[in-house]
């Protein structure tokens, strides 16, 4: 049997380059190395930790569907549903709880940062960790892909798979982690803050039109120099635009700081626009197509379910025989 990866991705608002280059992206090549089972999940109960207007939430797990399938994720190769699809997540949550101490919770980094944000502090949001430590073990997970900022998160999901494993005995492995890319694109018109759904102006979304994306790159944020550089420190709009340009040409940054010796800031902006139109081309005609064919999107999760449901079965009835329920 393959060795088994785990991923979810929350259905907070439409997809953006940084997501692509991120997450999704790793998602996509490990499913297409053949070395890995994948099961990739639309985390719609974790999106409910926070305010959302319920008919806008139904469209944006629908969108995250279309937006993943378009991007690369193959139901070929993955299975491909909705969380709350298989209710042995929230049910092996409410068993993690039991072995969950309050102390370990609070010690969540990104718990604090939420509340910092202004999110309010429901128990959802508190207990954040647990499902996902349950959506990780749920399937005898053996990997995750997760970038830096979420290994305290991962470290979770091991524990309570050691925590479980010498209460009641050898049940889960503890999953290692599959290291993503650190990139981080910065916004376009605030380079100091991460690209992100709450600032649409300097984000650049998987579905934005030609027109949109030539707008967004030329009012991007750079800086009084002349000359095009790369130096995130001292340069961090110019810097943010070299790298985004890099990652979608292929061109080391190196490359095309020599490519645009003596070149303006204009000149190299209606560059960058151009190869980002060209790459995102492929990605938002599929997305159209899928789109306009809800039912077929719909079967693809359905038939993803499927084939998660019996594992999570599995593992919740073996669960529950080795905690005392009949």
């Amino acid at each position: 049997m393959k060795p088994v990866v785990v991923s979810g991705l929350k259905p907070s608002g439409e997809l953006h380059i940084g997501n692509y280059l991120g997450m999704l992206e790793a998602a996509v090549a490990l499913q297409t190395s053949n070395k890995y089972d994948c099961f990739y999940f639309i985390a719609d109960y974790h999106a409910l930790s926070q305010h959302y207007n319920p008919r806008e939430k139904a469209e944006e797990i629908f969108t995250l569907a279309v937006d993943v399938l378009a991007a690369g994720l193959d139901p070929k190769k993955s299975a491909i549903f909705i969380q709350s699809h298989i209710p042995e997540h929230a049910n092996l949550t409410w068993i993690f709880n039991t072995i969950t101490s309050v102390g370990k919770l609070e010690g969540m980094i990104e718990y604090k940062e939420k509340i910092e944000e202004g999110q309010t502090p429901n128990a959802a949001l508190f207990d954040y960790p647990v499902l996902m430590a349950a959506d990780i073990l749920l399937y005898k997970a053996e990997h995750v892909p997760v970038g830096e900022d979420q290994r305290q998160h991962l470290e979770f999901a091991r524990d309570t798979a050691r925590t479980f494993n010498k209460r009641f005995g050898k049940t889960f492995k503890e999953p290692e982690a599959i290291l993503t890319r650190a990139l981080r694109i910065m916004s376009l018109d605030n380079p100091q803050k991460k690209m992100s759904k709450s600032l649409p102006k300097g984000c650049l979304y998987l579905s934005d039109s030609p027109k949109s994306i030539k707008a967004k790159v030329r009012a991007a944020a750079t800086d009084s120099f002349r000359e095009i550089g790369y130096d995130p420190e001292e340069r961090p709009g110019i810097s943010n635009l070299v790298l985004i340009y890099s990652e979608f040409s292929g061109l080391a940054i190196p490359a095309i700081i020599k490519k645009f010796k003596g070149a303006g800031y204009a000149e190299f902006k209606e560059a960058l626009a151009e190869i980002l139109i060209q790459k995102l081309r492929p990605i938002q005609q599929k997305r159209l197509t899928l789109l306009k064919d809800r039912k077929a999107v719909m079967k693809i999760l359905e038939d993803g379910a499927e084939r998660a449901k019996p594992i999570a079965e599995k593992t919740l009835l073996d669960v529950k025989k080795k905690i005392g329920l009949i």
